[in-house]
Formats: structure tokens, sequence, C-alpha cells
């Protein structure tokens, strides 16, 4: 792949010949995020431009620090923050490298994952004092184990809101009304987001507290469907999109032998699910699609009504849709805490795995094609030839 002499926004951007948009699609996942920002990086060094950020819960986070913020200072922008929040671990607080070896690791991110249960996360989260369960209905500390101002303050930081919602590079969060139940999804392409649209998209209950937008209350995005790659779908515009898609559980996995690895598993399949439902739907509504449109050219222009000729050239319009599938790959040692364990080292491990399965997917140039028009909705992940 040709690479671009530097990375930006704007016509000049490079994308793939015949590609009007590029996307990224940032699932939750808590301390698996690191992960996306390892995608992040590879794509940055690519010289990979995007025109269009989606994320829910963490990917919102990480999604605002990288619309938030100029090219240049992205990858600053996401170390800080992920440094900041992986600062009081395990091995630096009681004891230096432990011996090599998976009952070792598994042993460390366990007791990693019980610190910040118990201490929460500099710059993220601290424990509700008094706990919840010593609250008065009502009260501020009533509805969450944690309190989250240090996220709001962290963003407030690292975060530019007026860059995020110059419109340059649209970007979208999506979070669950507490009262209704209903998804909502906050987009810079509608309305100005500010640090309350974030937070809201990952407060996840009953750990972090709803977070108040106008007059309504919301949660995480992830407890209705964790990926947003369908208000994307729902949202082309008759533009050739090519989308990176990041998520961080996976539908495939190795059957449990151990009751922690049940509850792992459970996890990946609960938050996985709703990715493969939504790229499945679409995927055969735009199979469908394509064959109305072919049955239709072979009906006379002058045997169609106006509904049907209207239908005829929306159809001629579809769009072609590629998907880069990155999907974390859980290690030996990690458990179901593996979302919630922020030690340091684990943290530059997620990177790293990012970083690398993000160059070994664009060293496969012509998965980055638009394909010709028909082929419906192609999705490539480097893990499944």
């Amino acid at each position: 792949m040709q690479q671009p002499e530097r990375p930006d926004q704007g016509e000049d951007a490079w994308r793939p010949e015949g590609c009007r948009r590029v996307a990224l699609v940032l699932q939750g996942g808590g301390a698996l995020g690191a992960y996306q920002a390892g995608v992040y990086e590879a794509l940055h060094e690519a010289g990979i431009a995007l025109d269009w950020i989606a994320g829910v819960s963490i990917g919102a986070i990480n999604g605002a620090l990288i619309a938030g913020n100029p090219p240049e200072r992205r990858i600053a922008a996401l170390r800080a923050f992920w440094e900041k929040i992986t600062d009081n671990r395990v091995e630096d607080q009681f004891w230096g490298p432990l011996p090599d070896g998976d009952w070792f690791r598994q042993w460390r991110h366990e007791a990693s994952a019980a610190l910040t249960m118990l201490q929460g996360q500099p710059g993220f989260f601290t424990p509700q004092v008094p706990n919840p369960w010593f609250s008065a209905p009502g009260a501020r500390t009533a509805t969450s184990l944690y309190d989250s101002s240090p996220l709001k303050a962290t963003l407030e930081e690292l975060v530019d809101f007026d860059l995020l919602n110059d419109r340059r590079m649209r970007f979208a969060v999506g979070a669950v009304n507490v009262g209704s139940g209903n998804f909502a999804y906050f987009d810079s392409g509608r309305m100005k987001l500010t640090v309350a649209h974030v937070m809201a998209s990952g407060a996840l209950p009953p750990a972090l507290p709803m977070v108040p937008v106008g007059t309504d209350h919301y949660w995480d995005g992830g407890l209705v469907s964790n990926t947003p790659l369908q208000h994307l779908l729902e949202h082309l515009e008759s533009r050739n999109t090519l989308a990176f898609q990041v998520d961080l559980f996976s539908a495939r996995g190795a059957v449990p032998r151990s009751m922690p690895a049940v509850m792992a598993r459970e996890k990946d399949i609960r938050y996985s699910s709703r990715t493969r439902a939504v790229t499945d739907f679409h995927r055969r509504i735009r199979d469908l699609e394509v064959e109305l449109q072919r049955a239709l050219d072979q009906i006379p222009q002058d045997r169609l009504d106006a509904r049907q000729r209207e239908l005829k050239q929306r159809l001629e319009r579809l769009p072609e849709v590629v998907i880069l599938q990155l999907i974390y790959r859980q290690q030996a040692h990690e458990g179901q805490a593996k979302d919630y364990e922020f030690s340091a080292s684990t943290m530059r491990a997620h990177w790293a795995s990012g970083l690398a399965d993000t160059r070994a997917t664009l060293e496969r140039g012509h998965w980055l094609a638009m394909p010709p028009p028909g082929s419906g909705i192609q999705v490539h992940d480097v893990h499944r030839p």
C-alpha cells in the first residue's frame, strides 16, 4: 500500500480509489481498550486519515481522544490517557517482576483486578464514600460503586471539544436512556457534543454513575449494543465506505474447562453477539437489495410506476462497504476480569497487540480496495482467512 506523506483530514487525505469515507468503529471493553489505541497508532503511521469515528464505552473515550486532537497529537493523547489510568498497579506497589509462566501471570492478573475493585483507577474512577449500600435513596452516592468525576477531569484535560465538534471528522457515541431503555446516538453531525455525552457512553452500571444529558440520564451503550457498527451502516449516505471495526470480545473461543473460563467465555459471547447479529443482518439486507435491483433491471422502464422507479434509482446508488475486523484475542492467563485489569504491563501488551494486528491487516493491501458494484458488504479478518 502506498502511503501518503502525512496523515491529515481533508479531500487530499489517503483513501482507496473510489472510497468516499474511512471510518473507525470502536467497541466497548474497559481495560481492553488499549488494544484500540494500538490499532489507531498503526493507522496513523500508515497515513490513513479518518472521516468518521463511532464508539461505545471505552471506544467512545478513545474516539474522543482521537477526534478531539490534531493528527500530530493524537498518539500522545492516547498514551497520556492510558499511562495515567494504569499508574498504580500490582507490580509497582508490592513486588518486582514475577517469574514467567501463565500461572504467575494469572495470579497477577486477578490480584490487579482486585485492586481496581478496591481502589479504583487514577484519572478514571474512585470508590464512592459512603458506599452506595449505605447511602440514602436519592443521595449522590446511592446508585454507583464508584465516582467518575476523575474521568471528567481527564477528558477535559486531554480532549479539545471545540476541535471535536468542528465537523472535519464526524464523531458519534452510543448510550442507553435509563428512563426509557432506548438506545441513543450522540452524533456531532447532528448536535454539539460535550464531555457529558462521552461519559454517558461509558457509564457502565453498577460501577459508574448514570450521566445526565439534558433532562434524561444515560448509562453505557454496551447494555444494548456494544458496537456502533449499526449507526454507521444506517448512515452511509451513498458513500463507498472502508470501516475498521475494532472488537474487544471475540465470538470465537475455546470451550471452557473451569468456572473462571466459563465466566470469561460468557462475557465474550454476551458482548460480541450483537456485533455478529448487526453485521449478518445488514449483509442479508444488502444481498436482497442487490437481487431486487437486478430484478428491476429486467423490467422495461415504462412498466414501472413512480414508486418503483424511485426505488430503482435508490438501489443504483447503493454504496460499497468493506469492513476490516480487528478482534482482540484473549491471552491464556486472562479471565473474566480482563476488562477491568488495568496494570501498566497489561496495557502495554494490549496496545502492542492492536498495533501488530493492524499492521498485519494493512499488509493485505487488496482488502483496502473498494469491490465492484453489487458486491454487497465485504468483511475481512486477518485471523480468519
